[in-house]
């Protein structure tokens, strides 16, 4: 069977999507938009999970997908909000206590309504009152000291920081956190490197434990954090927001100095590196020894300094999350053709040797565009295999194709493109199917059954037209070359017909052709420089004849006309980060 054009695949894939979603909706969802599920849902988990069913349909509208998935998206939101409410996990719209891992993977959902709309009042009116219980503002909610500039708990959310766990806190987690190394060395009853959870004795010794050394105090997970008020600067442009991300991710980088370059784990509510745990500057709650160790400390940290470089244009902010991923990197080898480096530190020292995941590393390339950074990717001996794999499925944050589309901006996995959509319609398929033959008892799913079935896939849309990598799942921002905005529809995303591929980008400029799949209608696109119109375009060079001379823009947009059934091939020169980031749009 003879392969569709890529720009061909684009336009099939979002319109499979814009079909599946809704049937997605109306096979899990009453008529009030809440799952179809169990009438009683224990603990402080899950209202993430309700979230991350639909987590990225604004994003895909904001990319090119239907006015319609959009209008879904917003009444979904609401409905997990109030479904989650009765449960007992949600309080004022938001987490009522939980850590920023989750936090993240829920928030991400509402930071994509500002790409999707940012005119939205009650959007901007969430932002300003979530931003207030991080910020030291909102007296129901005290999780920032912002004496010490720390967060007073791992655990924190709308009711406040969780000092003290409950014995009902863990309930529907137990069972999961069984199958991870223990949190702790010397839990009484324990012998062995894993804790059985469901085990009441055991697991009342945990909570003991927990709560004496890891509920009070800050953790690098908290970064995170910043994501959140960034989003505020994003709606309002109020310095106060940008100062607040400067001053706590400042506060990290001041205690990482202090433990000689690595980043402590845990400080206790004094501020002192350790005060909680014995001195250790390890051991804290989702730290360097449980449960997930390196990814626990390497995603907030950059994150945090992404957001950062987004705020004032300083790559040098970046060097925070270099430095952990360089240290670690010294302690590792390689071995059978993979870089590994140590996931955990324990007592006995640095353990657990696994291979580095491409992603850290190539998040910092692909926003600094340093030869520093493109000098730590040479030493990973999995570039010229692993890395150029198009593997099946999307994962749970639809994040798992930065490394071979890498490889294709170096011009070493040139059908990238054709394969990563393949692979994602492929994807689509098979969870319809699934839904189709999905007869169990809703009472007995798991909360994660809906985003392990959800239609909806942005990484391919991501990468081919913006130029740039899925977000970091747990609770990164979009930082990409282009946005597109629908000129005659006045709304974001490509127009209908139109497919983008994103084929070069470096420092000073952006290759994209734009493909105009209709022969009917022309087509007339605004493109934005970056997610936010961060960067500003310098001038714009037309390579489909091969002789034009560069043209001069000067300015964050650029409106092109596209003829029906044309190809525009575009070199965009760039100055990056040069403007006020903001989610103000231009139609």
């Amino acid at each position: 069977m003879r392969r569709r054009p890529p720009g061909l695949a684009q336009r099939h894939l979002i319109d499979k999507m814009n079909e599946a979603a809704p049937v997605f909706q109306e096979r899990y969802t009453r008529a009030d938009g809440s799952f179809i599920w169990r009438q009683t849902w224990p603990g402080m988990d899950g209202s993430d999970d309700g979230y991350e069913s639909y987590h990225n349909w604004p994003l895909f509208y904001a990319l090119g997908g239907s006015e319609d998935i959009h209008r879904r998206s917003r009444f979904l939101w609401e409905a997990v909000t109030r479904q989650f409410t009765a449960y007992g996990q949600v309080w004022r719209e938001f987490d009522a206590f939980y850590d920023w891992m989750h936090h993240g993977e829920s928030s991400i959902y509402f930071y994509y309504f500002g790409l999707a709309d940012p005119t939205v009042a009650v959007d901007r009116a969430r932002t300003r009152r979530f931003a207030r219980m991080y910020m030291g503002e909102d007296a129901d909610a005290p999780n920032y000291d912002p004496a010490r500039r720390m967060m007073r708990s791992p655990i924190t959310g709308s009711r406040g920081p969780r000092l003290e766990n409950q014995w009902d806190d863990w309930s529907t987690h137990r069972a999961v956190l069984a199958n991870y190394p223990a949190p702790f060395e010397d839990i009484p009853g324990v012998s062995g490197p894993i804790a059985d959870w469901n085990d009441d004795a055991v697991y009342a010794q945990i909570l003991r434990l927990l709560n004496e050394r890891q509920m009070q105090g800050d953790v690098p997970l908290n970064l995170t954090s910043t994501s959140l008020i960034t989003h505020a600067y994003l709606y309002t442009g109020e310095e106060k927001y940008r100062t607040w991300v400067l001053d706590y991710l400042g506060a990290w980088a001041e205690r990482i100095a202090a433990n000689d370059g690595l980043c402590p784990d845990n400080v206790g509510p004094s501020g002192i590196i350790g005060e909680r745990m014995g001195g250790k500057w390890w051991g804290g709650y989702y730290g360097w020894r449980w449960p997930h160790g390196f990814m626990s400390i390497i995603q907030p940290l950059t994150i945090a300094a992404m957001n950062a470089v987004l705020l004032t244009g300083d790559t040098a902010y970046l060097d925070i999350p270099r430095g952990q991923l360089d240290r670690m990197i010294a302690l590792g080898r390689e071995e059978n053709g993979a870089l590994l480096i140590p996931k955990y530190h324990t007592d006995a020292g640095w353990t657990g040797e696994r291979a580095l995941p491409p992603e850290y590393p190539l998040q910092l390339w692909f926003l600094s565009q340093s030869e520093r950074d493109a000098a730590r990717l040479a030493l990973f001996p999995e570039r010229e295999t692993a890395w150029r794999e198009v593997r099946p499925g999307r994962g749970k944050g639809d994040d798992i194709h930065i490394a071979p589309y890498y490889c294709y901006l170096q011009g070493n996995n040139p059908d990238y493109p054709q394969r990563i959509l393949d692979a994602q319609w492929a994807e689509v398929a098979r969870r319809m199917e699934r839904m189709h033959s999905d007869d169990g008892d809703p009472e007995e799913w798991d909360v994660h059954h809906w985003q392990d079935i959800n239609p909806v896939h942005t990484e391919a849309l991501v990468q081919l037209a913006c130029g740039g990598p899925q977000i970091i799942y747990h609770g990164g921002l979009l930082h990409v070359r282009l946005r597109y905005f629908d000129a005659e529809a006045r709304r974001p995303g490509l127009p209908p017909d139109v497919a983008a591929l994103v084929h070069g980008l470096d420092a000073g400029s952006v290759t994209v052709t734009l493909v105009n799949t209709s022969p009917l209608r022309d087509r007339r696109i605004v493109l934005q420089a970056g997610a936010f119109g961060e960067h500003t375009f310098t001038d714009a060079i037309d390579l489909t004849t091969g002789n034009a001379a560069p043209v001069p823009v000067g300015n964050k947009h650029l409106t092109v006309i596209l003829p029906a059934g044309r190809t525009l091939n575009l070199r965009l020169g760039m100055r990056r980060y040069v403007n006020q980031p903001s989610y103000a749009q231009p139609v």
